[in-house]
């Protein structure tokens, strides 16, 4: 299909463009989810369908959007979610609901666009996948094709846009590069190790996909969306490897490994439900390189270029390890980027994280045990099993760590920052939070956080959380190795605590 010359962009004297209602489907998804709160920073009004609407409170814009109740397969239902609406953007497939996968993304494509036709919707956007030149297309990547053409044939103007592998964190693509690469030095793999592709950034797409709402109305085809990046599956793993700090991994590629077999390998690896992993293995044994850019035509690419691989990769791990300790005792994270993890991002995205979470109810103040809180550590010690306390530090010293030589700066007042034997002080909100990030030597990223409530009667209860984000292989082992002492340390650390607020 020709491309049309693209309508130059206004100029600073001509006023902005009138809001345009968007109407989200999947926004309960990976893409969706973070498509939402960008259309709204770009002046739109969004409606969002979904069949459970209760699934959507926890999303920071929840309040901002008119959410309707509507099965994707239900044609009235859609119908209805279609009135008044300007552009539909299609996020639904069915993958991960089972072997009939491919028919349910069929039926559900169809009906949309019948919807989308009989309310005069002015504009529709999917994305989709890369199809392959002269390649037999995996069922997943079959099923997005046919999605497509269903879309492309509605009578409505449509924009089809087709990517690879999306880089950020909770995309189920880079959640299994992640946990294969995390967690395997070794790997055994299949050929498909050696099929190129071509990532792309999530920050890029949502930017193509709210562009594509001012898209001519003649326009009217599929762009192939990428990252400047092109590379192998191993590539990828190697490259995920070096950002995130690990040692280069070893891979061995079997050719007689089917991509059945291996999704089942993965499976037992990654926490990827099997529904999901199955049909993105078998899609790596496909080429998704892009053929064309011609999306720049109408969508230039910014000043400093696509995000990168490493670059992509980078924010996501760093996200992550950011946001891994975010107390939702304090307040909800709102992401500030695209590749910020989602409080309603599924329990297995977001990469491996140990959690140690105890509470006890003490009859003291809540300021009697907030003092306690901030005067641990230095003299007065951890209020648990002070010889593994003091081992614990003589083994960081041996490893060239800091151990707990360093003590505390004050012996009563604790600020953000602080030098704390050896940890450091993250974060301390007065009388209610005190966050603390290890500096000891481990394989990994580990936090430890007291949180004062207040309770009935002028008491208060005591949450303390150990939070761990594991490198590679030897950080899992670390965290089990330690685990049967959890007990005694941080459960008598918590005991300890509560006594000593009681003791006065």
């Amino acid at each position: 299909m020709t491309v049309p010359h693209p309508v130059a962009p206004p100029s600073p004297e001509q006023p902005p463009a009138d809001p345009l209602v968007c109407l989200v489907t999947g926004a309960t998804g990976y893409v969706g989810g973070r498509l939402v709160p960008e259309l709204l920073a770009a002046g739109h009004r969004v409606r969002v369908m979904t069949r459970s609407p209760e699934r959507l409170r926890d999303h920071p814009w929840a309040a901002e959007v008119e959410v309707v109740r509507a099965d994707a397969g239900d044609a009235g239902s859609v119908a209805a979610a279609c009135e008044g609406v300007d552009v539909v953007y299609y996020l639904i497939h069915a993958l991960g609901s089972g072997p009939g996968f491919e028919e349910t993304d069929r039926r559900t494509a169809r009906v949309m666009a019948g919807a989308a036709r009989d309310a005069g919707v002015g504009r529709l956007v999917y994305l989709g996948g890369l199809e392959p030149q002269d390649e037999e297309l995996s069922p997943h990547l079959r099923s997005r094709a046919e999605v497509a053409a269903t879309l492309l044939d509605s009578g409505v103007p449509t924009v089809v846009l087709r990517a690879a592998v999306v880089l950020g964190s909770g995309s189920a693509s880079f959640e299994m590069l992640r946990y294969l690469t995390e967690r395997l030095p070794v790997m055994v793999t299949p050929r498909w190790v050696h099929s190129r592709i071509q990532p792309i950034a999530i920050r890029d797409v949502l930017r193509y996909l709210v562009a594509c709402a001012r898209l001519p109305a003649d326009v009217h085809r599929c762009f192939d969306i990428g990252g400047p990046d092109r590379m192998s599956y191993a590539e990828m793993m190697q490259r995920y490897a070096r950002v995130a700090a690990l040692p280069r991994r070893r891979i061995l590629p079997v050719p007689l490994f089917s991509p059945s077999l291996s999704s089942h390998w993965v499976g037992l690896i990654t926490p990827v439900p099997a529904g999901i992993a199955r049909p993105l293995v078998e899609s790596l044994r496909n080429t998704v390189v892009c053929t064309e850019h011609d999306i720049a035509a109408y969508v230039p690419d910014p000043p400093e270029g696509l995000l990168g691989f490493d670059d992509a990769v980078a924010l996501a791990v760093q996200r992550v390890k950011d946001s891994a300790v975010t107390t939702r005792w304090a307040s909800a994270s709102v992401p500030g980027a695209p590749s910020d993890p989602l409080p309603t991002d599924p329990d297995w995205a977001g990469g491996s994280l140990y959690v140690d979470d105890r509470a006890l109810t003490s009859t003291a103040s809540p300021d009697r045990l907030w003092q306690v809180v901030e005067g641990i550590g230095g003299d007065r010690g951890w209020y648990s099993w002070p010889l593994a306390w003091r081992v614990r530090g003589w083994l960081d010293r041996a490893v060239g760590g800091v151990g707990l030589r360093r003590g505390r700066r004050d012996p009563d007042r604790l600020y953000a920052g602080d030098a704390l034997d050896f940890w450091r002080v993250e974060e301390r909100e007065a009388g209610r939070l005190l966050r603390l990030r290890a500096e000891m030597r481990v394989p990994g990223l580990a936090w430890l956080e007291f949180h004062v409530e207040h309770g009935p009667d002028g008491g208060a209860t005591l949450r303390q959380r150990a939070t761990f984000a594991p490198r590679g292989l030897s950080g899992h082992a670390y965290w089990w190795a330690v685990a049967a002492f959890h007990g005694v340390v941080f459960g008598g650390m918590l005991r300890g605590i509560v006594r000593a607020a009681e003791s006065d």
